[in-house]
């Protein structure tokens, strides 16, 4: 026995009803409300890197008393700690500190990079920014970069260090 006739055109009909609800409630959702990646007048600095310091102590030559001691498949005449010093950044922008922090490395051992991932919004406009590293086991900030940057509202500034691109790099 099938369906009668009108509850199939009652069926049909509650469908299209529904569908057309769903359709309307997700086009207004997908404009609605607006969507703002940042405040107007605003600019975003990232400062996204990660780094290896650099060894916390230096590699030594091992004596001869200390080779004999050792088994004949672990004589290595030379011997590296593989603890590395914490990562040191700060950042300044027009002589306002914006990110101070200091990363220790990861790892079990301590040997491993250290990451750092920061999001700061900074009004748009023409800005003096000075980005500092430090990544030796002496104090102090041994990677500075200073440069002026212009940025506009919405335009977001990526602060990367790459050791082997000569130090900081500022991309937008």
């Amino acid at each position: 026995m099938g369906a009668h006739p009108v509850n199939r055109v009652v069926s049909y009909a509650g469908q299209a009803l529904g569908y057309t609800a769903f359709i309307a409630a997700l086009a207004y959702f997908s404009t609605s409300p607006p969507y703002r990646h940042l405040p107007p007048d605003t600019a975003l600095v990232k400062v996204s890197l990660q780094h290896a310091g650099q060894r916390k102590e230096v590699c030594r030559e091992r004596s001869a008393e200390e080779l004999a001691k050792l088994a004949p498949n672990m004589r290595l005449a030379t011997v590296c700690p593989r603890e590395r010093v914490p990562v040191t950044v700060n950042i300044e922008l027009d002589g306002k500190t914006i990110v101070d922090v200091t990363v220790a490395p990861s790892g079990l051992a301590r040997d491993g990079s250290s990451t750092l991932y920061r999001r700061v919004n900074v009004p748009a406009g023409e800005h003096r920014l000075v980005a500092k590293l430090g990544d030796a086991p002496a104090a102090g900030f041994n990677h500075v970069k200073d440069a002026t940057v212009t940025l506009k509202a919405g335009e977001v500034l990526l602060l990367d260090f790459d050791a082997k691109e000569g130090g900081w790099l500022f991309r937008t």
